[in-house]
């Protein structure tokens, strides 16, 4: 049995169709059918039913088609990872992030990728899961800057900075010149609350510790999107200071007395030095 061979059968059990699969995979019709064939002889299952007008699965192709297609994406997912550990620093390096980090600490980091490693080309994913250690174990991606520390046996964390977030309202707005009250009144423009994304949980506490009950008018997890609908004055919300970056007319920004982190994580024991070259550069980013 061949990767090959699974990758037939997987067109063949997607098409049911024996000559469209064999012009998608470049071989005659015959050919096909031998290797299904052969692959149905060595695994002793009959993958399919058929007769000169159809092609059905049986229940024993069906359940071999769902389990194949999530390792054959496995298997090449990690023939890409030892391409890249092979190619180096004119490879490719899979980035995701939060983000919040997009206005400062983000563009601070590529810039500082393409001074020291100019042909390295970089992909960048904004994850709306969060779910970056996944990502990471899964050979998704390379790198996950993340606000949460990861506890994971396979991954390494590390904590590059803290800092405080924010009530972000328009200038002039009641609250740049008196006491932080009352704030169950206002209308608040913020991720929603029953999300189990990091962020959302540390809103939670941050109203449950006050003792408040928002009044929320608009979610969303976009801060570029909230901040200038702060702007507009629909309401006020709560972002980490790196949105300040975004230079945005007509928003204040008032610091809380929390904060937050940001780690950089990736894989225990990993074999590409390019990575750790590029883990190394985030280290030494200063953020003020």
């Amino acid at each position: 049995m061949t990767i090959q061979q699974i990758k037939y059968f997987l067109e063949l059990a997607k098409e049911l169709h024996f000559w469209n699969t064999a012009e998608k995979v470049f071989i005659s019709q015959s050919s096909l059918s031998r290797q299904i064939q052969a692959l149905e002889d060595e695994l002793q299952i009959q993958l399919f039913q058929r007769d000169k007008r159809n092609v059905k699965l049986t229940n024993a192709g069906k359940f071999l088609q769902e389990h194949w297609t999530e390792k054959i994406k496995e298997f090449e997912q990690i023939i890409r990872q030892a391409k890249k550990i092979e190619d180096g620093k004119v490879g490719t390096i899979s980035i995701t992030y939060p983000g919040s980090i997009a206005y400062e600490f983000l563009p601070k980091f590529l810039e500082v990728l393409s001074n020291n490693m100019p042909d390295l080309k970089t992909e960048l994913t904004e994850p709306t899961d969060e779910n970056h250690e996944k990502l990471l174990l899964d050979f998704k991606t390379d790198i996950a800057f993340s606000r949460d520390e990861i506890n994971n046996a396979n991954i390494d964390t590390q904590k590059l900075y803290s800092e405080p977030i924010c009530l972000v309202v328009p200038k002039n707005h009641r609250l740049i010149k008196k006491e932080i009250t009352g704030l169950e009144n206002e209308k608040f423009i913020i991720s929603g609350l029953h999300q189990t994304t990091f962020f959302a949980s540390l809103l939670r506490s941050w109203f449950s510790k006050k003792g408040i009950e928002p009044k929320t008018i608009i979610e969303s997890d976009f801060g570029g999107m909230i901040i200038n609908l702060v702007s507009k004055g629909l309401g006020i919300s709560i972002l980490p200071l790196s949105f300040k970056s975004a230079q945005v007319e007509n928003v204040e920004f008032i610091e809380l007395e929390e904060k937050i982190d940001l780690y950089i994580n990736w894989r225990k024991k990993e074999l590409n030095d390019t990575i750790k070259k590029v883990i190394e550069l985030a280290e030494n980013i200063v953020v003020k």
